[in-house]
């Protein structure tokens, strides 16, 4: 005999259906108007900021983000309630994700002005490719994941050797420079490094000796390969993903180095120029 359902067991199939059932009408529904709450979220708290609105209709826009940060925070509680594995949600990344989005207001009873930090909720939108099932994007996301995971080891040491060089020009800036030109330590010659590296140039700090504005010259220059180069890792990284996706292995194999990594139409092969076999 088949044993019934509860009425708990019952509603966690509909709420579950409701909730991550983008499939489905009500599935689908949901979600638009989550994406609409997301929206209408976002745009509250930066008009919250703007101080003519803020003085004439603070309160109304308060009240309107404490009945969304409800809705979000009874979703939450729904989302992990609802399905059998509840860790693996709260630690997935849309479930951190969705516990950011509640937090701040809340915190902002204890520390006022963390609400702001509401503004996260915008990354929920990041749920929108899930929704719209477009094959094209997902196939592009999930190749552009997989090149920053197979090039981080070299993007973490290149990192590491930007670090240690800030820290040495910055430290040779302050010995150059000295107190009368802005260098009052090692920190604030770290932060002119930092800035002038990343091609900022704020102009609240600048060298005056020609030694100085020599050694600025060569880290200005220094600074866009540093922006080349974790966009070269990365770009040679999805090209080598793109290319393993559309090979035909064991179809064409090159008869003088074995490679049987080739695009889908290639006549010579990747690795050594060979031409290939027409099978």
């Amino acid at each position: 005999m088949k044993k019934r359902k509860s009425k708990y067991e019952t509603f966690r199939e509909k709420v579950k259906i409701i909730l991550y059932g983008t499939n489905t009408i009500l599935g689908r529904m949901f979600d638009l108007v989550l994406l609409g709450l997301i929206l209408l979220s976002v745009l509250l708290i930066m008009l919250d900021t703007v101080e003519g609105i803020s003085q004439k209709y603070h309160e109304q826009l308060l009240i309107c983000e404490w009945v969304i940060t409800a809705f979000f925070t009874i979703e939450y509680i729904l989302r992990i309630i609802s399905i059998q594995k509840p860790v693996k949600y709260i630690f997935s990344f849309y479930g951190i994700i969705d516990l950011l989005a509640v937090l701040p207001m809340y915190l902002s009873i204890f520390f006022p002005g963390a609400g702001i930090l509401s503004i996260v909720r915008a990354l929920r939108f990041f749920r929108l490719f899930k929704i719209l099932h477009i094959p094209q994007i997902s196939h592009q996301s999930a190749q552009l994941k997989d090149a920053i995971e197979a090039s981080k080891e070299k993007i973490l040491v290149f990192i590491y050797f930007v670090l240690i060089s800030t820290v040495i020009i910055g430290s040779v800036m302050y010995l150059v420079e000295g107190k009368e030109s802005g260098f009052t330590s090692i920190p604030m010659g770290i932060y002119w490094t930092i800035v002038t590296l990343t091609t900022v140039g704020y102009g609240d700090i600048s060298p005056q000796s020609p030694l100085g504005q020599f050694i600025a010259a060569l880290v200005m220059i220094l600074g866009y390969g540093i922006i080349a180069v974790p966009t070269g890792i990365v770009t040679a990284e999805f090209a080598k993903n793109t290319l393993k996706n559309n090979t035909v292995s064991g179809k064409k194999t090159c008869r003088k180095c074995q490679s049987q990594v080739h695009f889908d139409n290639a006549k010579y092969c990747y690795e050594c120029g060979t031409q290939l076999p027409n099978n």
